[in-house]
């Protein structure tokens, strides 16, 4: 009678490091122990070329213990891994183990058919099994070190090695004298293990578009997204034939490869650790790598350019540049800072520190005019929230505050049919023979419904009117009681009407 066989699964992987772990010598002892221990392998998981050293981009070990774990009842009985190195090379050994004994809780053990131990035989066998996890993760640590010796060595001989070839360049291959092989197209690469790359100038209409944008944003004060939109308006394609892109030319106006010069070594992510940046002093930097297509010059013109950007300077560098343009004006206000080259612009300084009004209270400047200004749009702002909160207040689940993000003015949802409505509101004007109001309405405002709030001379409510929406306006008008204008809304004599108004219209 033939001996019952016991169903296994074989998991194989090989990186690069031996051919002693190809799939094909892995498989073979696999089979011969399966064959003198009694299994029959049934199924195979594999990671052809993958690294040990994370479980993320394993597939097939990955579908392995989902399948030991989902199935009440799995196939085989038994998983067969040529040796510990090949579960893992794991840097943390404890991970190896803890994957091991997952299989092992569902019922299904992890056999090592090149080692000694095969599985688990008491103390000494899980002694040595620990010891072997922690060779293979050393193995992984001392073979980076090697491979990252080796690299350095080349990068201070002003090699390329690896990585994307940037616009307007080429790789040039060098044979191992060190002279011009040829010029490798994209996908191509060396063949022998003592040629050498290096890059050399494009074609010379790549060449001419670098040097063009490193001259309209360093010398004509071209911002990089409308130098992109021009180069794409004229059909000027981008690496593959895909179009620019802002953060494409951040990137190429920064690169010292155009230059001539070769730097490696800016970032790290040693045995696939997060990816972290090294400091300057850590980098191999290799000045007249190669031919450079720009000046010198014309580089450093553009990294100021960059270093004048907002994110690069600190409080303290906005606040002296805004101090020296008053000294130069003997004044300021929005017109001098948004022509001003030495300043960021406007926008900037009022993200930066709340308003400009408290950029002028940090160097002293006092702008009678403006804080005239802020005080009645800080007085409509409050305003607005408390008109806002009692109207979610008389209205409870009826109405829903939705605001697109803190730059934009909040607006009432109308919860029942999704209807947007914008408040707007008309400012009294005294000191005129008619009653006149100035109503002041955001452009982006004028497709939706509004509820246009009318105040009185102490600032308070006169009357509601609801437009099933707004026309387009100028940005300041002023309207009469009784004007074309008024007619086109619906007057609500109380808040108590409103919900009658505002529910026969329907979102546009």
């Amino acid at each position: 009678m033939d001996p019952i066989l016991v169903p296994a699964a074989q998991y194989l992987r090989m990186s690069t490091d031996h051919q002693q772990y190809s799939l094909d010598n892995q498989s073979d002892a696999i089979i011969r122990y399966a064959t003198e221990h009694r299994f029959q392998v049934i199924k195979t998981y594999s990671d052809p070329a993958k690294s040990g050293l994370r479980l993320k981009n394993r597939a097939g070990l990955k579908q392995l213990l989902k399948d030991v774990v989902n199935d009440e009842k799995p196939q085989f009985r038994a998983i067969l891994v040529y040796d510990v190195s090949r579960w893992g090379r794991f840097q943390d050994h404890d991970e190896a183990a803890h994957y091991e004994y997952v299989c092992k809780a569902a019922g299904v053990p992890v056999h090592y058919c090149a080692e000694m131990f095969g599985i688990e035989s008491g103390p000494m066998g899980w002694i040595l099994k620990a010891l072997k996890r922690t060779m293979a993760g050393e193995y992984s640590r001392e073979l980076s070190v090697r491979v990252r010796t080796g690299l350095v060595r080349l990068a201070k001989l002003g090699y390329k090695l690896g990585g994307s070839t940037p616009y307007g360049l080429r790789r040039q291959l060098l044979n191992k004298k060190g002279k011009p092989k040829q010029i490798l197209a994209l996908g191509e690469r060396k063949s022998v293990a003592d040629e050498r790359v290096t890059l050399v100038p494009g074609p010379a209409n790549e060449v001419s578009v670098v040097r063009r944008i490193f001259r309209e944003f360093a010398d004509e004060n071209q911002s990089i997204i409308s130098i992109a939109k021009r180069l794409n308006d004229e059909h000027v394609p981008f690496l593959r034939g895909t179009t620019w892109k802002w953060s494409s030319l951040r990137v190429l106006l920064q690169d010292p490869r155009y230059l001539g010069m070769h730097v490696w070594g800016r970032s790290t992510s040693l045995l696939s650790t997060p990816k972290r940046q090294l400091p300057i002093s850590d980098w191999i930097i290799y000045p007249n790598a190669f031919e450079p297509i720009i000046s010198q010059e014309l580089f450093i013109r553009a990294q100021q350019v960059f270093a004048n950007f907002t994110i690069r300077l600190t409080d303290e560098d906005m606040i002296e540049r805004l101090r020296r343009v008053h000294a130069q004006h003997g004044k300021l206000n929005t017109r001098i800072i948004d022509r001003s080259r030495l300043c960021p612009s406007l926008t900037a300084y009022c993200r930066r520190f709340g308003g400009l009004l408290n950029v002028y209270t940090r160097i002293g400047y006092e702008a009678p005019k403006e804080r005239a200004h802020n005080s009645l749009r800080t007085r409509g702002c409050i305003f607005r929230a408390a008109f806002l909160k009692n109207v979610l207040g008389a209205f409870p689940n009826q109405f829903q505050e939705v605001r697109k993000n803190h730059r934009f003015r909040p607006l009432l949802k109308y919860r029942r049919t999704g209807l947007l409505i914008s408040l707007v509101f008309a400012r009294y004007v005294p000191e005129t023979l008619n009653p006149e109001w100035i109503i002041e309405t955001p452009e982006a405002r004028t497709g939706h419904a509004a509820l246009l709030v009318s105040l009185d001379s102490e600032g308070t409510v006169k009357s509601l009117w609801v437009f099933r929406r707004i026309p387009a306006i100028h940005r300041n008008m002023r309207v009469r009681q009784g004007d074309d204008f008024l007619r086109a809304g619906i007057i609500v004599e109380h808040i108590a009407g409103l919900m009658d108004a505002i529910s026969g219209i329907r979102p546009i």
